[in-house]
């Protein structure tokens, strides 16, 4: 893994969360997405060489949605950049960790993404990331 690429915050209220975020951080939210398949909306801040992403559900059904519904707001994952993506699925799984994607999937911010099962790794959810070429 070469860095954290980005902290993974679930919110409410995504156009309030990019106020607060622009306000704590002093920086202005550089991209909004939309992830149709996750049932996400997405806002991302640059903060040195890592990122914030904020996350709200569009939908009930979005795994956002679930997590705020039993946890309430705050971070839900950890995203790391590797260089390949397939290898790091194969070396994860081969070490015991339990992956949630058989294949890595589109995710925003013109990433290739793959979630480990959080009861793998001490309760967090984490994220690989693998920028599309």
């Amino acid at each position: 893994m070469n860095k954290i690429e980005h902290i993974g915050i679930a919110v409410n209220n995504l156009e309030a969360a990019i106020e607060t975020y622009t306000q704590l951080l002093g920086t202005p939210c550089y991209k909004t997405e939309a992830v149709e398949s996750e049932g996400v909306k997405t806002a991302f801040f640059q903060v040195g060489e890592s990122k914030i992403e904020l996350l709200e559900a569009s939908n009930e059904n979005s795994p956002i949605a679930k997590f705020i519904a039993k946890k309430g707001e705050g971070i839900h994952h950890i995203a790391f950049d590797v260089t390949d993506i397939n290898a790091s699925m194969k070396e994860l799984s081969e070490k015991g960790f339990q992956l949630l994607n058989e294949a890595p999937k589109n995710g925003a911010d013109n990433k290739l993404v793959a979630f480990l099962h959080p009861k793998s790794s001490n309760g967090v959810l984490v994220e690989l990331c693998q920028e599309k070429n």
